[in-house]
């Protein structure tokens, strides 16, 4: 009796080549659908799926392979022989290979405007049942559910006659990783459907992300660590940043970056934000990116060097000159002239990222997640901005216009700098930035206190 292999997938890149080598090896090809019919076209003999189940495909396609024929095949322990017999009597022949991907959900609810209809329809029930049946039934049945594995797949069957027992296990584990990612962008979808313009966190917390990269080490050297993304609509966000130039991020990098962005997000006008250790250190806006950046590194430029340089306007070729003059880690900024990356590129290190939509505030509904022992903190993104409107004042003397100007402008940098913090500004540059403060309120007391009479700016707390 010939081997069988049931093959059905959405994404058909390599599919061809894999079931002629399988045609070649004697196994007898079982399919359904868009994916029988290019097998045909190329040429290799297919069964349909109908032909086994002995019932049709009905209701537009929504059931095919939910059958005993198909699932009793492909759960039937062969070291069984009660298994084996009742096969035998069922007239039921054993699938020893599935290769199988899902309906594209994922794809289906990134389009822009897309009908909770739609998304319903690309929610597949067939697939993901029978690769958990594959998968459950490891030690007999390969599956296949990354196009990237066929080749290994029909190597080892040249080979060996069959998949080896480890790489069984190994595409078992897949799938799992596999629905379970599927499933856990079903449910968010479905959560924000449900939810939808309600603040609210679900009972149960499932994410998914998808690996962007491995990093060289994290925090620490003898650390490990790998940066993920999450899935969806990431425009403006660090994930989305393409790499110019220079080596591999690190985990700090990211990090720092990170923190950079979230801070830059904050103005509108030319500004130039500039991170050291996770905290700003640098800041300064202006009429252009040039003199916003000379500002920034005037503010500090001690901190500056070997910290990240984070802009929101083109770097045209004077602004790359004077930071080329300095060891900056990394730039991320909307764009870069030809110019500018012919100088940033004469030093082989630094790394230059470019992102678009870079001024993109978070969307509403984004979460600010941290860590703990045991668990996680799950919170909403701090949005909020102190408002002209929302100042109080609680002296004799008001602040002029540019010092309320000044004020709104430090507010901003405290929100992002560790607490408890102190920010100076004067001109929209940032003077002086303390991060860690023990008590805030003591250290603005004791930076009155030693200004004395000479103190002519403006406090807000």
């Amino acid at each position: 009796m010939k081997k069988r292999a049931l093959i059905s997938v959405s994404d058909k890149t390599g599919i061809i080549d894999f079931a002629k080598g399988l045609d070649k090896l004697g196994y007898e090809i079982v399919s359904t659908g868009g994916t029988a019919k290019a097998i045909q076209e190329a040429g290799v003999e297919v069964v349909n799926v109908s032909d086994i189940t002995g019932f049709p495909e009905c209701l537009d396609g929504r059931v095919k392979t939910l059958h005993p024929n198909v699932h009793a095949g492909i759960l039937a322990m062969r070291g069984s022989a009660e298994h084996m017999a009742q096969l035998k009597e069922l007239n039921v022949t054993p699938i020893d290979i599935v290769a199988i991907n899902l309906y594209p959900f994922k794809q289906t609810i990134a389009k822009e405007g897309v009908a909770l209809e739609e998304a319903i329809e690309n929610i597949d029930i067939g697939g993901p049942t029978m690769i958990r049946a594959a998968a459950k039934n490891y030690q007999d049945v390969a599956v296949v559910v990354d196009p990237a594995d066929y080749e290994v797949v029909l190597k080892e069957l040249s080979e060996n006659k069959e998949v080896i027992l480890e790489t069984k296990f190994n595409l078992a584990y897949k799938v799992f990783e596999h629905t379970s990612h599927y499933d856990t962008l079903i449910a968010g979808y479905l959560h924000k459907q449900v939810k939808k313009g309600e603040d609210s966190f679900p009972q149960t917390l499932s994410m998914t992300f998808e690996k962007v990269q491995d990093m060289r080490y994290g925090e620490n050297p003898h650390q490990k660590a790998v940066f993920y993304k999450e899935v969806g609509d990431l425009k403006g966000c660090l994930t989305s940043a393409k790499q110019l130039h220079g080596k591999e991020l690190s985990f700090n990098n990211i990090n720092d970056t990170n923190g950079a962005l979230d801070l830059l997000k904050e103005f509108s006008e030319p500004t130039v934000v500039a991170v050291k250790h996770a905290n700003p250190c640098g800041v300064a806006s202006a009429e252009d990116i040039y003199q916003a950046y000379i500002k920034a590194y005037e503010a500090d430029p001690v901190s500056i060097f070997g910290g990240i340089v984070a802009a929101n306007r083109e770097i045209d070729q004077k602004t790359a000159e004077e930071i080329n003059k300095i060891f900056v880690e990394i730039v991320i900024a909307p764009s870069f002239s030809e110019e500018a990356l012919a100088v940033l590129k004469q030093k082989k290190n630094i790394r230059l990222l470019e992102l678009a939509d870079i001024d993109r505030k978070h969307q509403k509904g984004t979460w600010d997640m941290k860590k703990v022992s045991g668990g996680i903190l799950v919170q909403d993104i701090d949005a909020e901005l102190l408002n002209e409107e929302d100042i109080t004042y609680v002296t004799d003397k008001k602040p002029s216009d540019a010092q309320i100007k000044d004020l709104l402008f430090a507010w901003k940098l405290v929100k992002h700098t560790k607490s408890n913090a102190i920010t100076l500004a004067k001109n929209q540059q940032s003077v002086g930035i303390g991060p860690g403060q023990a008590n805030r309120i003591t250290s603005a007391n004791i930076a009155i206190d030693y200004a004395g009479e000479n103190a002519k700016g403006a406090v807000m707390a």
